[in-house]
C-alpha cells in the first residue's frame, strides 16, 4: 500500500456547465494505491475550486468542492476492463476528472434564497428592492382583487340568507 499527497494544476478547465474547475486551478489530490488480487484498489480525495456564474441571478461565484472517488484498476488480460494498470502505472487524470466534474452542482446559486432576476426589467432583485414593491397583479386575477380589502380579510360582498323551515 501507498498513499500520496499530490498539489497539481488542473490541466484544462474541467466542466461544461454553468460552474467548472479553470485550467490551471489547484488540486489537492490524497491517494491511497492498495494492490489486490485483481490489480491496484486506488481510493482518494480532491478538493478544489470551482468558478462560474449564479444560475439565477448571474453573478460571479466561486466555491470548493470536495469529492472522494474509489476505482480498481485491473492487470490487462483477457477482459476491457474501464481502467487498466498499463507498465505498472496508473492513470488518475480520467479518474479524478471524471469524479470532479460529476461533483459540480447542476445548478448552481450564490446563496440558498437567492432572488434571482426581475422577470420584467432584468435586473437582480434584492431582499431590500423586493420588499419596498409590491409585486404587479397579474391581469387574469385583478377582478378578484376587488374582493379583499386592504388587510387582506373578504368584505361581505353577499347578502346573509336567511332559511325557512
Amino acid at each position: 500500500m501507498r498513499e500520496h499527497s499530490l498539489s497539481i494544476p488542473a490541466p484544462e478547465r474541467w466542466g461544461e456547465g454553468i460552474v467548472a474547475v479553470p485550467a490551471g486551478g489547484e488540486l489537492e489530490v490524497d491517494v491511497r494505491l492498495e494492490s489486490v488480487h485483481e490489480g491496484i484498489l486506488v481510493s482518494g480525495t480532491v478538493d478544489t475550486r470551482y468558478e462560474g456564474e449564479c444560475g439565477r441571478c448571474l453573478r460571479e461565484i466561486a466555491a470548493p468542492v470536495e469529492v472522494e472517488f474509489q476505482e480498481l484498476f485491473e492487470y490487462p488480460g483477457q477482459e476491457t476492463a474501464d481502467f487498466e494498470v498499463q507498465d505498472d502505472h496508473v492513470d488518475l487524470e480520467t479518474l479524478v476528472r471524471d469524479a470532479t466534474v460529476l461533483a459540480l452542482p447542476f445548478q448552481p446559486v450564490c446563496q440558498p434564497d437567492c432572488p434571482g432576476l426581475d422577470p420584467v426589467t432584468g435586473e437582480r432583485l434584492t431582499e431590500s428592492a423586493g420588499a419596498e414593491q409590491q409585486a404587479p397583479i397579474d391581469p387574469r386575477w385583478a377582478a378578484l382583487h376587488e374582493f379583499t380589502d386592504q388587510d387582506g380579510s373578504a368584505r361581505d360582498r353577499v347578502a346573509p340568507s336567511t332559511e325557512e323551515s
